[in-house]
């Protein structure tokens, strides 16, 4: 046990390289389903490009072009935020040796300091990426636990309350029987500008599992083959009209959300939901692992900036649940 007590401490370039950008890039960010931003300069601001829908003129001579676009500018709040866990040092041991010992590359007659320390990071990475996942929806400052920042969903509901973002409201118990009548719903309410974009494969209604579950049913009553063999092997990806129906995966968080119901659907184009983390423009960003005899316990902490945003409430419709 020995070489896991070696303190280890990530910063600068390597707390960037090695720890944060695997999380954050690549297939890792893509399977968030959302945008995602890493390391923008502080204060965070983006900007929203439209092009003129009307440039076309009689042709004549001299200059009359004007404005080549229209834009918009948002700008992401970041809260500084650390996590910190700790096991007992035996714990600690026998979940690192498990990592280790579930690869078939490794060698378990040398396993060096490198190796543990991949096994480490790798461990503290899965919390912190789980962590952020969960916060990202169903963040609520007005909450009990996951309040350190606003999640999408608290951004959405409070920017209904503000008739910012349209809304459909659902009186009726969710059943497989009106579950397809919510989307489209949904679908009418929603501005030309998000449906516009459906052309582009990037709409989706972000939903509770219990949403899922009733387009689920929904779908097995029909009687094809097709139907039939999905029944059986299950479905890799639901779809309504060409628009993916993506489960948040946060049912078990959301009796922790301030809103009251556990149903949750939101219609947007992934690319307007925004998450931003930080480890560069904030002094002290940091990630150390460290053994405390004292306490006989193992210790990890990191030190860093994170954020969502919505970038256009137009582009999205929120269902709200009686």
């Amino acid at each position: 046990m020995g070489l896991i007590e070696n303190p280890k401490t990530y910063t600068g370039r390597d707390l960037e390289t090695i720890f944060f950008r695997p999380m954050f890039k690549g297939d890792n960010a893509e399977a968030l389903g959302i945008r995602m931003l890493y390391n923008m300069p502080v204060p965070t601001t983006i900007q929203l490009w439209s092009p003129q829908s009307n440039i076309l003129q009689e042709y004549s001579s001299g200059w009359s072009g004007g404005e080549s676009a229209n834009r918009k500018q948002k700008s992401i709040e970041l809260h500084k935020i650390k996590a910190e866990v700790g096991f007992s040092a035996s714990d600690y041991f026998q979940q690192v040796y498990e990592l280790i010992t579930g690869r078939a590359d490794v060698n378990l007659d040398d396993l060096t300091g490198s190796e543990l320390e991949q096994a480490e990071t790798e461990m503290f990475r899965a919390a912190i990426a789980e962590s952020l996942r969960v916060m990202m929806w169903v963040g609520d400052t007005e909450g009990s636990r996951y309040n350190k920042f606003d999640g999408f969903l608290s951004l959405a509901h409070k920017r209904s309350e503000q008739g910012v973002v349209p809304t459909t409201d659902v009186t009726a118990a969710l059943t497989s029987d009106n579950v397809v009548e919510l989307f489209n719903k949904m679908w009418a309410a929603a501005s030309p500008q998000l449906k516009a974009l459906k052309a582009e494969g990037q709409l989706v209604y972000f939903v509770s599992s219990d949403v899922y579950e009733c387009y689920e049913q929904y779908l097995d009553k029909f009687g094809s083959d097709g139907a039939y063999t999905d029944l059986v092997s299950g479905r890799r990806e639901l779809s309504y009209h060409g628009i993916k129906i993506v489960d948040m995966g946060i049912s078990q968080y959301l009796p922790l959300f301030s809103d009251s119901s556990t149903s949750q659907c939101l219609l947007t184009d992934r690319r307007n939901l925004v998450l931003a983390v930080n480890t560069a423009d904030y002094p002290g960003s940091e990630v150390r692992m460290w053994y405390n005899p004292d306490q006989m316990e193992n210790r990890q902490r990191a030190i860093f900036m994170v954020g969502c945003e919505i970038m256009d409430e137009e582009l999205m419709v929120l269902a709200t649940f009686a």
